[in-house]
């Protein structure tokens, strides 16, 4: 893909054609205020019909940027960054991230499957989950010639479940643990992990019983320790308090098992900017771990790390079209709606978070402070939660609008509900449409549901 970027841009050179890029990577705006997407115009898009609203459109160049910046914070540092699939787990990003060197973190069997049909080895790859199915399980161990990198056991529970799988399929397991180190992280209860009443992980106060059902698990090899927090942090501080937990603990293991570990994973969680400021880059995060990695005398153990939003939200767009205006004035005063094409079954996060995204015109720059119209920006499915919240619009009529910063857990969380088909997602690179993805239209959902 990337070749074929550079043979376009080369014959654009050649032919004297007007490139559509500029050198910006992910969201910027051009002198007349239109949004653009890697320097490429969002509305010339939808003008030239490569752009069927509501789609998702995704810069390949800022994402494979991104996966660098983070990767040259580890500096010299053994490391391997494992992509958290659950964010977008669309080919191309996956084939980009590869190409940068980044594993997965994946979370399903469906997930593992499709990391190595991108061209993710084994070998790179870590299977988180809480609950895994027997033949995921046996997925994981037959892959490559040793399995996958590491199983991640989140219950002591799960050890003999694997251990019986290995022994069934003749395998040994590479497995790691993760542990909840006790650190309330701050951010949405949802997304908040590393406490003991989640339900992800092994509570530190019973690693002790988990080194005993590994005694007793031959066919197991523990390879690594983990843990992961939350996500969305906008400061290393929650991050920094776990870090030094697993590092104590990877001694206690280390001793009780008389086994050196091959690798710690810290997990992921770094936060983006969604609007209200993030003054931490994940590259911070890589750069704090290093510096404890060191202080513990470790810098020969593999530090792994689990980003997902941090590699693809900033670099994500859901471009939609303007289908009404309504007003109101139930109590004397206006109330205006802004009612769009996209709604809660193709972005999610809103509805299930009460996350709010940066809603703008697509042609013209936000309105500022104290100017425009307050207007809550609603989609069209059949519930009160279709809600994206209240954002400023200009005086006059949009066409389309732009939902930012949606390039993580925007498609892959999107739904069919109230019958209505999932978004196009569209990929840019170099300046041009490099790849779409068009999933089933309505019609297809029809004759599905209709079958006898």
């Amino acid at each position: 893909m990337a070749r074929a970027a550079t043979d376009r841009r080369e014959a654009n050179a050649a032919t004297g054609a007007e490139p559509l890029v500029s050198s910006t990577f992910g969201f910027s705006r051009d002198a007349s205020g239109a949004a653009l997407l890697g320097g490429v115009s969002l509305s010339k898009l939808v003008r030239d019909g490569a752009v069927a609203t509501p789609s998702y459109v995704y810069d390949l160049d800022a994402v494979r940027d991104a996966a660098r910046r983070l990767r040259a914070g580890f500096g010299s540092q053994r490391h391997l960054v494992c992509y958290a699939v659950k964010a977008n787990s669309a080919g191309p990003i996956l084939r980009a991230l590869r190409g940068e060197g980044c594993g997965a973190d994946v979370v399903s069997g469906a997930e593992l499957a499709l990391a190595l049909e991108c061209g993710i080895g084994p070998e790179e790859v870590v299977y988180s989950g809480v609950a895994k199915r027997d033949d995921e399980i046996d997925v994981a161990l037959r892959s490559g010639d040793r399995g996958i990198l590491a199983i991640q056991i989140e219950s002591i529970e799960e050890i003999p479940r694997v251990e019986a799988r290995a022994k069934r399929l003749g395998k040994r397991a590479r497995v790691s643990v993760r542990i909840n180190p006790g650190v309330e992280a701050d951010t949405h209860a949802h997304i908040a992990t590393g406490h003991d009443e989640a339900k992800f992980g092994v509570p530190k106060a019973d690693l002790e019983h988990a080194i005993d059902a590994l005694h007793n698990a031959p066919n197991v090899d523990l390879v690594g320790i983990s843990s992961h927090v939350g996500s969305q942090l906008t400061a290393v501080t929650d991050y920094v308090a776990a870090a030094k937990v697993v590092l104590q603990l990877a001694t206690v293991v280390e001793t009780a098992l008389a086994r050196t570990l091959e690798f710690l994973d810290f997990g992921g969680g770094f936060g983006i900017d969604y609007g209200a400021g993030c003054p931490v880059s994940p590259a911070d995060f890589a750069a704090r771990l290093v510096e404890l990695v060191a202080n513990a005398h470790r810098q020969d153990t593999r530090v792994l790390c689990e980003p997902g939003r941090a590699l693809v939200a900033p670099f994500g767009v859901l471009v939609a079209t303007t289908i009404m205006e309504k007003r109101a004035r139930p109590t004397g005063a206006m109330r205006e709606w802004l009612m769009i094409d996209a709604g809660m079954n193709d972005l999610l996060r809103p509805a299930l978070y009460g996350a709010r995204h940066r809603i703008e015109p697509l042609d013209a720059l936000p309105p500022a402070s104290g100017q425009g119209r307050a207007m809550r920006v609603v989609g069209p499915v059949c519930e009160s939660s279709d809600d994206f919240g209240e954002h400023t619009m200009p005086l006059e009529p949009v066409s389309h609008v732009v939902i930012r910063d949606a390039g993580a857990y925007g498609f892959t969380m999107a739904s069919e509900y109230n019958g209505r088909a999932l978004p196009t997602e569209i990929f840019l690179e170099g300046g041009n449409v490099a790849a779409r993805i068009e999933p089933r239209r309505a019609a297809a959902w029809i004759k599905e549901r209709a079958a006898l």
